[in-house]
């Protein structure tokens, strides 16, 4: 039987943007109609936009760029989780020990915000990833402080990710990001694979 592949991206054109960033743009610089002898688009985009990761470079002077993060830590099994509102240190450790078989990557569906506490609870279990819906892992208003927990910790994040329909469980995740030499983070196609 074969396995489904969900793709959980969000389309980069059309897609969600931090307040404040500038959305992607796309220009075509080439065209077949036009006489050209091929089709080419140039981009235009802030490295956060659509579904991305982080790497701790984002918010850390001395931390990781995107091109020197382990792939591992994008790929390989993760869980599937559903939840809405404040994610608190007591949901924290809930997750943690439903799939502790395969808890180093967290993908957290729903309108969702990761409290301190909660990312102070996913570092210390040594999570390689955690991903939500949302353009950013901890409260848009004032995100530093989640980011410098878990990034601090060497836990990536991956943001802007679409888990409609997507039930609670064990996956195998794909989310490796563009290799932008340098860059505080890159976008993704990220999916997932049915176990």
């Amino acid at each position: 039987m074969e396995k489904r592949i969900i793709d959980i991206s969000q389309e980069l054109f059309s897609c969600s943007v931090f307040p404040g960033d500038q959305p992607p743009v796309r220009k075509t610089a080439m065209s077949i109609k036009s006489g050209d002898v091929c089709n080419l688009t140039e981009l235009s985009l802030c490295a956060h936009n659509g579904t991305h990761v982080d790497a701790p470079y984002h918010f850390l002077d001395d931390g990781n760029t995107i091109d020197r993060i382990p792939l591992d830590r994008f790929v390989g099994k993760c869980y599937v989780f559903r939840h809405d509102g404040y994610v608190t240190a007591n949901d924290a450790k809930v997750m943690l020990d439903k799939c502790s078989d395969t808890c180093e990557r967290l993908l957290i569906g729903g309108k969702c915000t990761v409290t301190a506490e909660a990312a102070k609870v996913f570092a210390d279990a040594g999570l390689k990833l955690i991903g939500n819906e949302s353009q950013t892992v901890g409260p848009e208003d004032a995100p530093k402080e989640v980011h410098l927990i878990l990034l601090g910790a060497g836990v990536v994040l991956l943001e802007g990710i679409r888990l409609d329909g997507i039930a609670e469980g064990a996956y195998f995740l794909s989310a490796a990001p563009l290799n932008l030499g340098e860059s505080d983070g890159a976008p993704c196609r990220a999916y997932l694979i049915e176990i």
